[in-house]
């Protein structure tokens, strides 16, 4: 079959939610394109398998930016999801939504329907909330949101350490208020990971209007002379395909592949697209540009505790224990379920918070990741790990440094070229600092300082606000959460309009984080679900 009325590319936690709202109807037929592969391997299932996916070279992307001047020549890594779920497949399971005046600024941007009031019910419908209903949560959605089943006391440690520092609890950052340090949410369901993939996908794969086609690496859009959007070329293992889209093409492969296949394809800045001998088919400026993401230091020290992570002989025991509390050996009487507790079901950054650098502030501008391991690298330092160890991650909320993604060539095989240029704005810089400061505080604090270490990173010797900063440009990285490359709005740099359609190219749609116009203050993979299920209805309704 080489037609259908909807053609998905990607199937990362956008393209699950609308293969299954537009095709639970029956009336339409859908096609679903990923690059990667299903996901069936073991680390996407059991949560603490999110420490191997940051080296698994097939289901994760594994970008790179280029040499980033802002942060003394080093490349950042960029890791994004390559399966089906995407980055949902494949990250930290967090749920969080950011903050109400994240959505009002869109609004006031001019991008109407997108306040607090007008996503909060997309938010609500897709979740399934386990603590029940109210106000901000809701039930029977399909992605699962639980609290976490694995709770070292190390965490409780922490949660009271950062009040000691003067910042409140919260037991719930997507309720009313989000400041405060506690316990995340994880998108999990009895101790499994709930990825977009096994929440919307899985469950209606065998509907006979839905095709999902895996391996498929998309080469461009078709786009006819009219400047309509036709169909899609792609290719699966070496053979190349071309199928059409009665109705329309709705590209959600992130803030990364959705402009870059934009541009292969003639849509994007004009000296671009000539640089590479591409023909243009419609310009816009704004493809690949605006490009946010929130930069993030860690601080990490020893610590005496032995029921953290680490790669150590005694380390070996407890983990074995841990276990056991995943694979028990046996199920409880009148449950058809195993109850998977202990480490592996860990998020590994269970708890955190949302915090303001200064008190004068009106809402939280830095976010905290705990994590129970000395953690450098991206969990990728095996040497580091051999140390018992607690890191804290602070990310600044909304940056106001932007990058850019363009094209290293015109084949679809390239990786595309990632310029973050974090750290440009001075203001930038000097949140990070303070944010540096801010974790040093909580980590001094009681009942963590009774057992912590010497300071691994930055090191004792680092103390002047220069010798921070030159900390933070040579460890800094970002904490996955890229968008704003095919943004919403109604500027020269908009690229789709409120409604998401590309601008001078019929039958198109960009659907997934590139859209966003600015960061939202938090996790990126809730506010993604969110965007794919609200224009999920309003592609229904149109063609109704």
């Amino acid at each position: 079959m080489d037609n259908f009325d909807f053609i998905i590319i990607g199937g990362g936690s956008a393209g699950c939610v609308l293969a299954d709202k537009l095709s639970a109807c029956g009336k339409y037929q859908i096609c679903l394109l990923e690059a990667g592969p299903e996901d069936k391997h073991w680390s996407i299932h059991m949560p603490i398998g999110v420490i191997e996916l940051m080296q698994n070279k097939v289901l994760n992307w594994q970008f790179n930016s280029e040499p980033e001047s802002t942060q003394n020549n080093r490349k950042i890594f960029n890791p994004r999801g390559r399966t089906l779920g995407g980055s949902s497949s494949i990250n930290a399971m967090l749920y969080v939504r950011g903050q109400k005046e994240d959505y009002d600024h869109w609004a006031a941007l001019g991008n109407e329907g997108w306040s607090f009031n007008d996503v909060l019910p997309y938010f609500r419908s897709t979740q399934h909330q386990e603590r029940g209903e109210d106000e901000f949560h809701g039930i029977n959605g399909p992605l699962n949101v639980a609290d976490s089943s694995s709770k070292p006391p190390i965490h409780d440690h922490f949660i009271s350490s950062a009040q000691q520092a003067g910042f409140p609890f919260n037991n719930d950052f997507n309720g009313k208020n989000q400041e405060g340090v506690g316990y995340y949410q994880v998108t999990q369901i009895n101790g499994q990971r709930c990825s977009a993939a096994k929440a919307f996908l899985t469950p209606n794969a065998n509907r006979s209007n839905l095709t999902i086609i895996t391996g498929a690496q998309v080469q461009k859009l078709l786009i006819d002379e009219n400047k309509v959007a036709t169909g899609v070329y792609y290719k699966t293992k070496n053979r190349y395909h071309s199928i059409f889209a009665n109705k329309e093409v709705l590209l959600s492969a992130g803030a990364f592949n959705s402009p870059q296949l934009m541009m292969l394809s003639g849509l994007g800045p004009k000296n671009e697209l000539t640089k590479h001998k591409i023909p243009l088919v419609h310009e816009l400026s704004g493809v690949g540009q605006n490009l946010q993401d929130h930069p993030d230091t860690v601080i990490v020290t020893h610590h005496k505790r032995s029921d953290l992570l680490a790669i150590r002989p005694k380390a070996a025991w407890w983990l074995f224990k841990q276990t056991l509390k995943y694979f028990p050996l046996s199920i409880k009487k009148g449950s058809s379920e195993r109850k998977r507790r202990g480490i592996l079901t860990s998020a590994v950054a269970e708890s955190g918070g949302f915090i303001k650098s200064t008190p004068d502030l009106s809402r939280p501008d830095l976010q905290l990741h705990f994590i129970p391991a000395a953690f450098e690298d991206h969990g990728r330092s095996l040497k580091v790990l051999l140390h018992y160890g607690i890191s804290l991650h602070t990310c600044l909320l909304r940056p106001k440094s932007r990058g850019s993604v363009t094209l290293h060539g015109n084949n679809a095989c390239l990786h595309p070229r990632i310029s973050l240029n974090m750290l440009a704005h001075k203001d930038d810089q000097k949140a990070m600092v303070q944010a540096v400061k801010i974790a040093r505080s909580i980590l001094s604090q009681s009942p963590l300082s009774e057992s912590n270490g010497t300071e691994i990173f930055p090191g004792d010797d680092v103390q002047s606000d220069e010798s921070i900063l030159e900390f933070v440009k040579n460890k800094a990285n970002t904490i996955y959460h890229p968008v704003g490359t095919c943004k919403m709005g109604n500027d020269d740099m908009a690229v789709v309009d409120s409604h998401l359609k590309v601008y001078g190219i019929q039958h198109l749609r960009v659907i997934d984080a590139s859209v966003m116009p600015t960061l939202i203050s938090g996790n990126t993979n809730a506010p993604t679900i969110m965007i794919a299920a609200k224009i999920a209805d309003e592609i229904l309704a149109e063609h109704s």
